[in-house]
């Protein structure tokens, strides 16, 4: 009987571990689609055209209980030393980023257009650009061409899709194309701080619009 108990044990830990691999798919998969449903996960976006191919996607979604001319102002007005981004200010302050996100809509933040410089830091080093602005639809962001090349290529879009009650549904997705073998590592581990923030900033302009009705 002891003999038939030891022999169950060896398997006990690769059972554990699969397990726990297992689990690890399922929460990536999760945080890659929080909130999106399948056609939202797997259909082209205004952006996309940016990276032709992407190592890695992630979008993430919520509805809205406003007009996308309602949501679109707090998009453009985001932005270090400007609307900040909707987010936990605290986390990025502790990483010196100097975020304070606005709680009103500021007129002087309303123009923006491609080829401007989107701050996330103080640091220009951290600068992404305007890449694509389509008013009331589409807010997208990418690494500034022509700048120095880093481990991976990344972009960052933000797209309303008005829905026929009235609502809308706002889409974030950012896609990477990696530029060096070991970008995968380090994106894997950026994407699960990116979806703690990222689900905060969604949130933080569903609260803020539906709240400016």
């Amino acid at each position: 009987m002891m003999k038939s108990q030891n022999m169950r044990h060896p398997s006990n830990p690769a059972i554990v571990f699969a397990g726990l691999v297992a689990l690890g798919f399922l929460f990536r998969r999760f945080q890659l689609r929080w909130g999106a449903t399948a056609a939202e996960a797997g259909g082209g976006l205004p952006g996309d055209e940016f990276l032709s191919v992407a190592d890695l996607q992630s979008t993430r979604a919520i509805s809205i209980e406003a007009s996308a001319d309602a949501v679109w102002p707090w998009l453009v007005q985001m932005g270090q030393g400007r609307g900040g981004l909707y987010s936990y200010d605290f986390l990025e302050n502790l990483a010196g980023l100097d975020i304070h996100s606005a709680d009103r809509i500021h007129p002087e933040w309303q123009d923006i257009k491609a080829g401007d410089r989107f701050h996330l830091a103080p640091a220009a080093s951290a600068d992404l650009e305007v890449g694509l602005v389509d008013q009331g639809n589409a807010l997208v962001l990418r690494v500034p061409p022509g700048s120095p090349p880093g481990p991976f290529d990344f972009s960052w879009a933000f797209v309303l899709q008005a829905q026929s009650d009235g609502t809308t549904r706002l889409l974030g997705r950012e896609r990477y194309a990696y530029r060096q073998w070991w970008a995968r590592c380090l994106v894997e581990a950026v994407e699960v701080a990116s979806f703690i923030m990222s689900r905060r900033m969604l949130q933080g302009i569903r609260s803020r619009a539906e709240g400016n009705q």
